[in-house]
């Protein structure tokens, strides 16, 4: 029974790279000079530092300038609250989502489910397994999915005939 996995993955090594190569423009710039702007990983999480708000922005912009250019899909960065540290200067946490969460894994079996489409599809851990008779009927879902869901990036693999 030929079956597929619907995943969300990010590349965690280009993630670093654009961090390291964001970092580098922030202290070669001329408007950054004197500033404590940087950005730092831990487990996943990306904290943003600036001086000021304006600063932050900036910085964020060329985070993503650069994770785009790696090619890592900026809709999997989910922004946290901006907090005050001392004095003027801000920091921010980003969180880079890695797997299907719950709820959208709900919303995607009631989706393939409201189809009609003769596949079922299960949940297995941060994964959809989806399953069906045919290949065609397969990529018809996937079709489904990628036309659908626009809010997060989603994978196609593990393909098995």
């Amino acid at each position: 029974m030929p079956s597929f996995d619907i995943v969300s993955e990010v590349n965690l090594v280009e993630v670093k790279n654009a961090l390291d190569q964001t970092n580098k423009e922030v202290g070669t710039r001329y408007d950054f000079k004197g500033s404590d702007a940087r950005v730092e990983l831990a487990d996943k999480v990306l904290t943003v530092y600036a001086d000021s708000d304006f600063q932050l922005d900036q910085v964020k912009d060329i985070l993503i300038t650069k994770l785009a250019k790696r090619d890592v899909d900026v809709r999997c960065l989910d922004y946290g609250k901006l907090d005050k540290v001392s004095g003027n200067k801000v920091k921010q946490t980003v969180t880079v989502k890695v797997g299907v969460e719950t709820e959208l894994a709900k919303r995607l079996v009631k989706l393939i489910k409201d189809a009609k489409l003769k596949v079922q599809a299960s949940i297995q851990g941060d994964t959809v397994r989806v399953s069906g008779a045919k290949r065609d009927l397969l990529q018809e879902t996937i079709a489904l999915v990628r036309k659908e869901v626009t809010d997060v990036p989603l994978q196609f693999n593990n393909f098995r005939d």
